[in-house]
């Protein structure tokens, strides 16, 4: 049986929402095109993150951006005036370096990416290298015989969302990924940044360049892989898996993720996704689609923006 469109949140009565309120204790947020888009906050995202959190909800913000780290993410918020403290606060890089401090893993890592993972390496005392600008000069040929010194002390490569991403950067992980003893990580897979009238590509289009002329998957942190659960959320994950709410405005990240773990999703079309691609979801699907991960990308509700969510309440 095809899914169904999901429920408008924006049509329940008082007493609906109220009751809907109450299924659940914790909610899991995504953060951009959720609650903010690049440095500017979505409006009233923070009124109703407060009241929920006042309501006595545990509320994570839990991004797959792995350009900063929970710090820096932390303060973002807090100058949006969100009521979040570290242990409300999960990013792809932080996930990354505990994965790797979970495998007892002592090598150096050679990163694509940014400070916001080399940071959260930092706090666990593993060496890096590979931030920053790293341009071709010259041909090929030199920068095979003459530029790039392999080191030896590499045993992981990890894969985040790079501005500086370059030919030569995807040479080197290539390269050390060649061994099949370095650990291969990436920080997630998100395709492209909600920015409109522009593709900025993401993460994704990075770990698949990779992944490609490597010949090797990555293991991913991000939604809507579950590393999340197995890291951090090993105690919470004990509740009744509908007792969690799943917030966000990407089907096949922060809704699939939801779905996989039988959390309830909501998902808000200030970023990514509308409902518009829902239905055409529910199309494919009606047309003969079977792909199990394209029917767990149709969320259970969904609400035009997440500052909308108290309207029917009061």
């Amino acid at each position: 049986m095809a899914p169904k469109l999901p429920i408008n949140i924006s049509t329940f009565s008082k007493s609906q929402i109220r009751e809907w309120i109450n299924s659940f204790e914790v909610i899991l947020t995504d953060c951009d095109g959720v609650l903010w888009l690049y440095n500017n906050i979505l409006k009233n995202s923070n009124v109703v993150i407060n009241r929920l959190l006042e309501m006595g909800k545990k509320v994570y913000f839990i991004t797959n951006n792995s350009t900063k780290t929970r710090d820096e993410l932390v303060e973002k918020a807090k100058t949006m005036n969100f009521n979040v403290g570290m242990e409300g606060m999960i990013s792809t890089a932080y996930l990354a370096a505990q994965y790797l401090k979970q495998q007892n893993f002592n090598k150096k890592v050679y990163i694509v990416g940014s400070s916001g993972i080399s940071k959260e390496l930092d706090l666990v005392g593993l060496k890096h290298v590979g931030v920053g600008p790293d341009v071709m000069n010259g041909t090929i040929v030199s920068l095979v015989k003459e530029q790039f010194k392999p080191d030896p002390e590499i045993g992981a490569v990890i894969v985040g969302f790079d501005e500086n991403f370059s030919f030569p950067k995807m040479m080197k992980a290539a390269s050390y990924l060649n061994n099949p003893s370095t650990i291969f990580v990436a920080t997630n897979t998100d395709e492209r940044f909600p920015m409109p009238n522009f593709v900025v590509p993401g993460t994704g289009a990075i770990v698949k360049a990779i992944e490609t002329c490597a010949e090797r998957k990555a293991v991913v942190m991000g939604k809507p892989e579950n590393w999340l659960c197995d890291i951090f959320f090993k105690e919470e994950i004990k509740r009744d898996s509908r007792k969690f709410l799943m917030i966000g405005d990407r089907l096949n990240t922060d809704i699939l993720f939801g779905k996989k773990n039988n959390f309830q999703t909501l998902l808000v079309e200030t970023g990514v996704h509308k409902i518009d691609k829902v239905q055409d979801i529910i199309n494919q699907i009606n047309n003969g689609d079977t792909d199990l991960d394209l029917a767990n990308q149709v969320p259970d509700f969904y609400i035009s923006s997440l500052g909308d969510l108290f309207n029917n309440y009061d």
